[in-house]
């Protein structure tokens, strides 16, 4: 009772995915990877307080799509390690910054996967200590949607990485249809609302006051809210009237080395207005 077409491209996209699962499994290895930074400004002094570790591949002389090779790690398992890799080069980064008495936490993106595979939250530990990172100041991001089809083994490992001491965000807030619920279950420190409200700020009333009513909920349960996504000076002044505490987006500064990061941090506060505003695409990397 049903018909199937087959075409050409499915045959290439497969065989595309397997060769980029191969080519990655060697480039962990090979030193392939590399990890940007995205500062996290707080809004009402300008001031760098935080950045979100970002991978990114070069395939031969070829940069693949975040989207791309992440969907086809988590597909295939490849996650796991290479989700260990960032996480031990971010919480290393983060405490060489903490060493040049620059109080700027890290934060670092985590998929289902990563954090259902066995001693997931020994590991986090062990990385910790090797690297000497407190974990007050590692900041473990979950997008939404994985937490609306959660089963009970991703809540328990989210609240022990919490009882660690490590902080717990929950990423592309608004976007999960159950988010209230899970407010309420779990130990959380930071909301970061979804890039695609922040996009409405000052010509989408709905956005703004669906924005707005985030920004005000966060405030009352004591939340830190981190609007991502900011591109536009407008956007900026709507959400400082709000109140809201961090942001990050183009606005302030693209992904960029360890060493940008530095920089930035030495000026003691990012300047929007000198800040150049990209039009590339703005996907966020797990990791």
């Amino acid at each position: 009772d049903r018909v199937e077409v087959y075409a050409a491209h499915m045959h290439e996209d497969v065989v595309r995915r397997l060769e980029i699962v191969s080519d990655l499994q060697r480039a962990i290895g090979n030193g392939e990877l590399k990890l940007q930074y995205q500062p996290i400004v707080q809004l009402d002094t300008s001031r760098v307080t935080g950045a979100e570790a970002l991978v990114r591949w070069s395939r031969g002389n070829q940069l693949v799509a975040p989207r791309e090779f992440l969907g086809a790690a988590e597909e295939s398992g490849l996650i796991v390690p290479l989700g260990e890799w960032v996480l031990r080069e971010a919480c290393a980064q983060g405490a060489a910054w903490r060493r040049s008495s620059w109080e700027v936490g890290i934060s670092v993106n985590l998929s289902a996967r990563q954090i259902t595979a066995p001693g997931f939250t020994a590991l986090v530990a062990a990385v910790l200590a090797d690297t000497g990172l407190p974990p007050e100041t590692l900041t473990v991001e979950v997008n939404e949607r994985i937490l609306v089809a959660a089963d009970g083994l991703i809540i328990d490992r989210l609240a022990e990485l919490r009882r660690l001491g490590v902080r717990l965000a929950i990423d592309d807030f608004g976007t999960g249809y159950a988010s209230l619920a899970y407010l309420r279950q779990l130990p959380l420190d930071i909301i970061k609302i979804d890039p695609s409200f922040v996009a409405g700020l000052g010509h989408d009333d709905t956005l703004t006051l669906i924005t707005r009513t985030v920004v005000q909920l966060g405030r009352d349960l004591g939340l830190r809210v981190v609007a991502e996504g900011i591109e536009q000076p407008r956007q900026l002044i709507a959400l400082r009237e709000m109140g809201c505490d961090d942001g990050q987006g183009f606005l302030f500064a693209r992904p960029m080395a360890a060493s940008g990061v530095e920089a930035l941090i030495r000026t003691a506060t990012v300047d929007p207005d000198e800040q150049p505003v990209s039009e590339c695409e703005t996907t966020r990397v797990s990791g």
